[in-house]
């Protein structure tokens, strides 16, 4: 597992992973405790108020393991175990996961409560940066 990890983690290991808004969005900026309070189910909010809509890349996408060991400090292991805990309680659901970076970009861009990630050279006026995953 440890070695699966690496390779996936190799494949990234220079990218950056920003955190997106939509550029309606009155949060701009976040810290990693608040990006990772809302992706792990601890809380539906974004900082100053409103409803967080938060969306995913597949699990295949290296940039997901990056994210979430970066942010929230878990393997996606323990994501997985923290999600399945938080739905059977009935306190939220998983974040809705989305096909490709463009489709999260996309599905950003036409929320104005919706908070997702991708590689940082995909960020374009569509949306806007309120936190990054450096890759080093």
């Amino acid at each position: 597992m440890l070695l699966v990890s690496g390779l996936c983690m190799t494949n990234v290991a220079g990218a950056q992973v920003a955190v997106i808004v939509n550029p309606k969005s009155t949060t701009a900026q976040m810290t990693a405790a608040q990006v990772s309070a809302i992706f792990l189910g601890n809380t539906r909010a974004f900082p100053g108020g409103g409803v967080a809509q938060p969306v995913d890349l597949p699990e295949s996408a290296p940039e997901r393991d990056q994210f979430y060991l970066k942010v929230t400090g878990k393997t996606p292991s323990q994501v997985k175990a923290i999600w399945s805990r938080v739905v059977f309680s009935g306190k939220g659901s998983r974040p809705k996961e989305l096909a490709t970076a463009a489709d999260v970009k996309r599905f950003v861009a036409t929320n104005p409560n919706a908070i997702g990630y991708i590689e940082k050279s995909e960020v374009d006026a569509s949306v806007r940066v309120v936190f990054s995953v450096d890759g080093r």
